[in-house]
């Protein structure tokens, strides 16, 4: 229990708490738009160095500049190689198919064939 010296100043404290997340404010609005979630994912404020020299060289890259575009490149190159990986699979499964469409073919032409009077009713 509270003492009251301790509920009198949580009263008049000018202070409001509140429990809903700040850092989720306008992420309906940037996705609807075509931008990153947050403003600290991609784009120019992240990407684009601060300064640059006077005589209009670029500044070199920054450590988080340099940590993104190395998560960017291994991303990009997982991304390439699940894709030759589900090509592959792709392709293995066109040829089983394939395969099992031979067999059936193959099967259905060693079946035994009609002879004799039979023969002559199939083509009248």
């Amino acid at each position: 229990m509270c003492s009251p010296w301790t509920i009198q100043i949580l009263r008049h404290s000018s202070r409001c708490f509140t429990t809903t997340c700040g850092s989720q404010a306008g992420i309906k609005w940037r996705t609807e738009n075509g931008l990153a979630r947050s403003g600290t994912e991609y784009g120019p404020m992240t990407d684009l160095p601060d300064w640059s020299f006077a005589d209009g060289r670029p500044a070199p890259p920054l450590k988080g500049q340099l940590r993104r575009k190395q998560e960017r490149e291994t991303l990009a190159r997982r991304v390439v190689n699940l894709s030759s990986e589900v090509d592959k699979g792709m392709e293995v499964w066109r040829e089983k198919q394939e395969e099992a469409k031979r067999m059936q073919e193959r099967n259905k032409s060693l079946l035994l064939k009609p002879k004799g009077n039979l023969l002559l009713k199939k083509y009248k």
